[in-house]
């Protein structure tokens, strides 16, 4: 209930009971308290608390490793699970093994059209977009969605998310149509599925206004901008990771168009919760901060240098 509705300090404090309650009933090694500890990992990495997750994540994969051995589905589960993590710190050099080790566990022991193959499959189709990958990116999510869609039927979240993420390779290679109708599909299954004010409606959101800044169509872009970040306010807070992703994006779009103090004061707001919640030296810490910089330059020089402009 709390995971669906984005209630994720709720679903932190009923994890928490959880594994307190397991760990007083059957140890400190039993699988039932990997489980319970990836439970508690879920709700912290949803607010950003990456380091928490991490820790949690380890331990979890080391009593599965042990109880269960080294090629069952629930140390994939674990090492996937971890690379998300890491990712999320912009560790891409200790995602990819992760990932891999966990699509040949899943792939032997589920076979290849099962879920949870889709679901590593994804995994590590984003990691590979993050890294600019994409002809590598684009035949996983194809494949992944093909086995969303068998399993789940054309209508499910879960089919959502392969949908919007096979949109953002498109995206990238400029395949703007492309993006554009899978994009607007996802949306489309998330609100029915979720309701308007979901954290999945909010991701969706963020990514549309993306694509039309894109294609310089700002009055599309802005709603969906604002949309999205007072969707992820309301769910995650005002220092949530994703809030600082909807006003570097929103700051984006404002920037496209000349309205620099209003991209200054987004990006200013952005920085500030990523080095927060991120570190100082992330990937998208320091995408923002360069970000930011070139504006104030730019700026900067424009005001100083009236006579330039009188020429």
């Amino acid at each position: 209930y709390f995971w669906q509705r984005g209630e994720y300090g709720s679903a932190e404090l009923l994890s928490l009971r959880a594994l307190a309650i397991s760990e007083r009933a059957v140890g400190p090694d039993h699988p039932d308290v990997a489980r319970s500890l990836n439970n508690l990992a879920l709700a912290y990495w949803n607010q950003g608390r990456y380091a928490e997750a991490e820790s949690l994540y380890r331990r979890a994969l080391a009593i599965w490793e042990k109880a269960l051995g080294a090629d069952h589905p629930h140390v994939a589960h674990s090492l996937n699970n971890l690379a998300i993590v890491y990712a999320d710190q912009g560790r891409y050099a200790e995602v990819e093994p992760l990932h891999t080790r966990a699509l040949a566990i899943r792939e032997k022991a589920l076979g290849p059209d099962h879920p949870d193959v889709a679901a590593t499959l994804n995994n590590l189709a984003v990691v590979y977009v993050e890294q600019g990958r994409y002809a590598e990116a684009e035949p996983l999510h194809a494949r992944a969605l093909a086995i969303k869609e068998k399993a789940h039927g054309p209508d499910h979240p879960n089919v959502a998310q392969s949908l919007n993420n096979l949109a953002s390779v498109h995206h990238h290679q400029g395949r703007y149509a492309e993006a554009e109708s899978l994009q607007t599909r996802a949306l489309a299954i998330w609100e029915k599925a979720l309701g308007p004010d979901h954290p999945d409606v909010g991701q969706s959101l963020n990514d549309l206004a993306n694509l039309y800044r894109a294609q310089a169509r700002f009055a599309d872009a802005e709603p969906l901008h604002a949309r999205a970040l007072a969707i992820r306010e309301k769910a995650f807070g005002p220092d949530h990771p994703e809030v600082a992703e909807s006003l570097n994006d929103c700051a984006l779009t404002y920037r496209e168009q000349g309205r620099y103090r209003e991209a200054e004061a987004l990006f200013s707001r952005a920085l500030s919760i990523r080095e927060r919640a991120l570190g100082p030296e992330h990937p998208l810490t320091n995408a923002n901060r360069e970000a930011l910089k070139a504006l104030r330059s730019s700026t900067s020089s424009q005001v100083s240098s009236p006579t330039d402009r009188r020429r």
